[in-house]
């Protein structure tokens, strides 16, 4: 029986073309309302020259960085959502599992003044990818994660575990997708374990919503 880990990554192959629509339609309203432009100011916010983003999907976050004059490069562990953002522009993009980038057998680049997680840590195991990627920061650089918020999406079962994503609600085929909750001490904790310190938290929050859109960490590398 396949892992849960890997029938993450299978459900991301499956579900591709459905989520490249779903982006680039604007679908999603919490993103077109709120946690699309958090990121973007978030990164900003640190002025940074290159930056790298994991999990960058079909590529809307690197198009909006090269659009503001940084220099962009993306990796993603789906081969159908790399071309996606190749072909719409993003040139610097790199194919690569998680696993290949914590064992270094690609070469993704390094020195990167900031490196972003945008809704795209969804497995277990974090820590050694997050160790991995601290490897490529320049002395001082910047990690940036928005993720789901943890208190507003536990739905009355706050510890970690594995969850469900049916994407009920959203048009097209979808296949069921696995993804690993974690608490907010869970997330610092992993920070603090990779070699990153603590340095903004934020909870992106529309005026009319009564609970956070997103998290938002901003760690440095110690």
């Amino acid at each position: 029986m396949p892992s849960l880990e890997s029938t993450l990554l299978q459900s991301w192959h499956n579900n591709a073309h459905a989520w490249i629509e779903v982006i680039r339609s604007g679908a999603i309203e919490s993103r077109q309302q709120v946690t699309d432009q958090a990121i973007v100011l978030a990164i900003m916010g640190r002025q940074p020259q290159r930056v790298l983003d994991l999990g960058c999907g079909e590529g809307w976050l690197l198009r909006a960085l090269v659009d503001r004059g940084i220099e962009a490069t993306g990796v993603d562990g789906d081969a159908t959502l790399v071309e996606a953002a190749r072909l719409a522009g993003a040139s610097q993009a790199h194919v690569a599992s998680y696993e290949a980038l914590v064992e270094a057998t690609v070469d993704i680049g390094r020195d990167y003044d900031l490196i972003c997680a945008n809704f795209s840590l969804l497995q277990q195991d974090i820590i050694p990818l997050l160790a991995a990627m601290n490897a490529l920061l320049v002395p001082g650089g910047a990690l940036v994660i928005q993720t789901l918020h943890p208190w507003a999406v536990a739905a009355g079962d706050y510890q970690d575990g594995w969850r469900e994503e049916t994407f009920a609600g959203f048009k097209g085929q979808w296949q069921p997708m696995p993804w690993y909750f974690r608490t907010l001490s869970s997330w610092i904790n992993a920070l603090d374990m990779a070699g990153f310190e603590l340095a903004g938290l934020q909870e992106p929050q529309h005026p009319q919503s009564p609970v956070p859109q997103s998290l938002l960490l901003v760690a440095e590398r110690c």
